[in-house]
């Protein structure tokens, strides 16, 4: 009994893996031999570790007591010597000022004081005179004239669309004004022609001279419509100026003129 206890106890860790199994296997060789492997390693790592310790501290040991000498090193560069060959010649001297040139020197001469001066006259002949003197009359003087033209300067107005009193047509207010466009227009052909219809807005004012200015289309249906109505506008006769404070102002209207074909 004692004996089969033994037995047990003996048998390792690698004898219940590979029981019954092939232990010819490399792996079984290698399991069984690791313990030794791994010891005989871990006294080689020892042993270098120690030998790497005590190395040094023995070479201190010896070398204790020694002076050391230090060799300093010196590094000599020889740099290329120009020969006096090449060493380029000096630059010539800059060339002399020019000469100053001398001043010119006039000489003063003193004047020559005379008793009495020489006149030299000459009398014409009795032909000579004749022939100089003609009866021929001056030429006229010219005569430049000087036009001044002025420019008279107009100071446009200022349009009121509300004012005290509003500019009336023959007697009327806008609306004659417009009785007396819808009798004066005229349809144009082209737009009879072609079904063109609608209502053209047309601007103008009545200034304080009572004349129709500042014609222009605000709102526009075609060129013909357009054209008619701005014509009929500009034919109108004149008005009875607006009066602003008693003064008589500019005034702007606007009118719908209707085209209808019936």
């Amino acid at each position: 009994m004692d004996n089969e206890l033994l037995k047990n106890e003996a048998v390792t860790l690698e004898e219940i893996v590979f029981e019954n199994r092939n232990k010819e296997y490399g792996s079984y060789v290698l399991r069984k031999k690791f313990r030794k492997f791994l010891l005989v390693a871990f006294l080689i790592s020892l042993f270098s570790i120690g030998l790497v310790v005590l190395v040094p501290y023995i070479q201190a040991l010896n070398n204790r007591g020694k002076s050391v000498v230090l060799l300093k090193s010196t590094t000599v560069s020889m740099e290329n010597i120009k020969a006096k060959d090449d060493i380029p010649p000096p630059p010539p001297p800059p060339p002399p000022p020019p000469p100053v040139e001398a001043a010119q020197v006039i000489k003063y001469v003193a004047p020559v004081v005379v008793d009495s001066a020489k006149v030299d006259i000459q009398l014409a002949t009795t032909s000579e005179a004749k022939a100089t003197v003609t009866n021929e009359p001056p030429p006229p003087e010219k005569v430049e004239v000087v036009v001044e033209t002025t420019k008279e300067i107009v100071k446009e107005e200022e349009a009121f669309i509300i004012v005290e009193e509003q500019a009336s047509f023959q007697g009327g207010d806008v609306q004659t004004f417009r009785a007396w466009v819808q009798k004066n227009v005229k349809y144009p052909t082209i737009a009879q022609e072609n079904g063109v219809s609608g209502k053209v807005f047309v601007q103008y004012a009545v200034n304080s001279k009572g004349d129709v200015v500042d014609v222009k289309v605000v709102r526009s249906v075609e060129a013909s419509l357009d054209k008619e109505a701005v014509r009929v506008i500009q034919s109108s006769p004149k008005w009875e100026p607006a009066k602003q404070r008693g003064t008589k102002v500019k005034q702007q209207f606007t009118i719908p003129i209707a085209f209808v074909l019936q």
